[in-house]
């Protein structure tokens, strides 16, 4: 279905770049035969001309750009809504979310699964709450004063959420194991097992990266 409606839209880009080929064709060739006594076309009308059709070819294909992105995340919605039987607006919001804040969206559809359960009122006994289960402490690190009814709300549950996994991708050099366990037993833990040599896995990890592909 995906592809059957890529392809309608790429015939649509060719037929709309054709249309405007041929009527800058056909207006040079009615220019010229008007009252049967052409008026010569002059290099810098030729030229205006060829400036013009350019100006325009290169606009279409701006649009069909932006018209394939448009599809490809209406797309990934939907996929994404169907395989973790969600609504679609939440499905875009973690989507739209996690590509502003920097992470693969496949990545965090998985986090707030094992996180919540895509559960908007989740809260842990240790006080984490909502979609991304980040702690009020944690949040207030990048946005001060942030309340906890206002950590509930879905977007911003889910920004810092995302934020606090992104830094944490960043602070172990792209290592997603790392990131994923000091997400769920937090850095001073993992930095504490790591200095004694031991492993910090406990699991939560390998739940999470299970058939992931980045």
């Amino acid at each position: 279905m995906h592809t059957r409606t890529q392809r309608m839209m790429q015939q649509g880009g060719f037929i709309l770049l054709g249309s405007i080929v041929v009527g800058t064709i056909a207006g040079w060739a009615h220019r010229a035969s008007a009252d049967d006594q052409p008026a010569p076309v002059t290099a810098p009308a030729l030229l205006g001309e060829l400036r013009t059709l350019s100006q325009s070819l290169e606009a279409t294909r701006g649009e069909l750009a932006v018209a394939r992105l448009q599809l490809e995340r209406a797309n990934a919605i939907i996929d994404y809504s169907r395989q973790y039987n969600i609504p679609a607006d939440l499905a875009a919001a973690i989507y739209d979310v996690a590509l502003s804040e920097g992470v693969d969206p496949g990545l965090t559809f998985r986090l707030v699964k094992t996180e919540s359960g895509f559960n908007p009122n989740a809260k842990s006994k240790v006080g984490a709450v909502g979609y991304t289960q980040v702690l009020p402490s944690t949040a207030r690190l990048y946005e001060p004063g942030l309340t906890d009814k206002q950590l509930f709300e879905r977007n911003t549950n889910l920004r810092l959420g995302f934020r606090y996994l992104r830094d944490l991708l960043e602070r172990y050099d792209g290592n997603l194991r790392l990131a994923l366990l000091a997400y769920n037993r937090g850095p001073g833990k993992v930095q504490e097992l790591l200095d004694a040599g031991r492993d910090p896995q406990n699991g939560y990890s390998t739940a999470i990266m299970k058939g992931y592909k980045r």
